[in-house]
């Protein structure tokens, strides 16, 4: 019934909200917002009250759920406390986009053998593989076609680390001879480095913002030590032994610190300064097969930021510019200098750590099988696992909780790569694919087949622009849009 021409419309409900940081930093007052208030309106309500010049993507979480289209949607039928300020969390996205790779561009053959390691250089305009030929090679990415091949290894090259600075590639092999190559000439830099009793299995550069000369190189393989080396003068300034089994993985933080796994079940953190065992993490039942630092990514790309001209070349005046780009990049994801890293086991399981703390945060469980690969996401919110169950599976990075798990792969996963938007992942099997999936959407986002045999090896370059895989089947294969 109408009363004087009044229309009895509906009422809006509103709610009293106020948008949080991630990190607890409030953006202003409480607003009294309606309840049907969709995601894009909350974008530009908060881009408004953090006076952002450019319009900034967020991702919005209201009682840790994240809002896809509004509020009202999202807290569905639960009843509204309106004594009570909803807090709206929010997260910046990155500027630029990724766009998921959806063809293979180049089938590359040239490697006699099995590629069994691939990497992108930071500022993406190089690729290298290692196999089982005993040879590393440079791929030209303009013309995608080889451009060196890189001989002298006497065994399969089972591990390749770029240097920060995109000058120097660092190939490891079988008989634990490692070797340092020109990428722009395809020859060795010094002498090859001997000293690994063994196969190495893992390199790692000292960062960027640490040195800009990238001259010291850590490894780590089955004749259990870590060497600490100077790519300079050719030889080893430091061996640090104190595993009793192989060493799996090692990464050089940012912070001075180096930390290890190994298949005697332990990870260990050293000060890379003089080689002194810092701590000792214990927990996993089982091999550890990897490990992932919060850091990893801002530590590889150092002062080659996505979103800056990656071809722009410096000088070696703005060395100190770079190196400032880097520092800055680094403490923006560890502002203490506190790291985080996750751990992944022959047990089935992950543990999550703090470089600061001897306890483990968290045990993360639900792979059925074998835990080969994991990686922090470049925005360092989410952790990928890759497993022999089939599956990928994404963790907050926070605390580990357990988000989705990604299913299609009919073989064993065996590598994961994340895009430096973090918006898509890329992962590559023992069936002969490599899948893209959407981390947003939580599914399949794109099948790449073509392979003929096993993907070993993924890297998807850090401008995000193509990826690339190689595996069994001897071929390297180049992907994009």
């Amino acid at each position: 019934m109408e009363v004087d021409g009044e229309e009895s419309t509906p009422k809006t409900h509103t709610v009293q909200a106020r948008f949080v940081s991630d990190s607890g930093e409030e953006a202003g007052p409480p607003l009294d917002l309606p309840i049907n208030v969709t995601k894009q309106q909350l974008e530009l309500i908060l881009n408004a009250l953090l006076k952002n010049e450019e319009q900034t993507p967020y991702l919005f979480f209201v009682n840790d759920q994240e809002i896809q289209e509004s509020v009202q949607q999202t807290l569905g039928s639960e009843s509204l406390d309106v004594e009570n300020v909803l807090d709206v969390v929010y997260q910046p996205q990155a500027v630029f986009r990724v766009r998921p790779v959806t063809r293979c561009t180049s089938s590359m053959p040239g490697h006699a053998e099995a590629v069994v390691s691939l990497a992108f250089s930071p500022n993406s305009l190089h690729l290298a593989s290692g196999s089982g030929d005993t040879t590393l090679r440079l791929w030209d990415l303009t013309t995608e076609t080889p451009h060196f091949t890189c001989t002298g290894h006497k065994n399969w090259v089972l591990s390749v680390a770029w240097s920060p600075d995109s000058l120097k590639v660092a190939s490891a092999d079988k008989t634990g001879e490692i070797r340092i190559w020109c990428p722009d000439s395809g020859k060795l830099i010094g002498r090859p480095l001997v000293g690994h009793k063994k196969w190495v299995n893992c390199l790692s550069w000292e960062p960027f913002h640490k040195n800009p000369e990238c001259r010291y190189l850590v490894s780590a393989g089955n004749d259990n030590d870590v060497r600490i080396w100077d790519v300079v003068l050719g030889n080893s300034i430091k061996v640090i032994a104190g595993h009793t089994g192989p060493v799996t993985a090692v990464r050089w933080g940012g912070s001075g610190l180096l930390y290890t796994s190994s298949r005697d079940r332990n990870i260990k953190m050293w000060r890379a300064d003089d080689g002194v065992l810092c701590k000792t993490f214990t927990g996993h039942a089982h091999w550890v097969n990897n490990l992932a630092l919060n850091t990893d990514y801002v530590l590889r790309t150092g002062p080659f930021h996505p979103v800056v001209d990656k071809k722009r070349s410096y000088s070696v005046s703005e060395k100190t510019d770079q190196q400032r780009l880097a520092l800055e990049r680094y403490e923006k994801v560890c502002p203490d200098g506190v790291e985080s890293f996750v751990s992944c086991s022959d047990d089935f399981t992950l543990y999550l750590w703090k470089s600061n703390q001897k306890q483990f945060i968290t045990r993360m469980t639900g792979h059925q099988n074998v835990v080969n690969d994991v990686k922090y996401s470049p925005d360092v919110k989410l952790i990928a696992s890759a497993s022999f169950d089939k599956s990928v599976r994404l963790w907050r990075a926070s605390d580990g909780a357990f988000i989705c798990a990604f299913r299609g792969h009919v073989q064993a996963v065996y590598t994961v790569a994340w895009s430096a938007d973090s918006r898509l992942l890329l992962s590559g099997s023992k069936d002969s694919t490599l899948k893209v999936w959407s981390v947003k959407d939580r599914k399949l986002a794109q099948e790449l087949p073509g392979h003929a045999d096993e993907v070993f090896g993924v890297d998807w370059a850090p401008d995000g622009s193509r990826v690339a895989s190689g595996g069994k089947d001897k071929v390297l294969k180049l992907w994009s849009y």
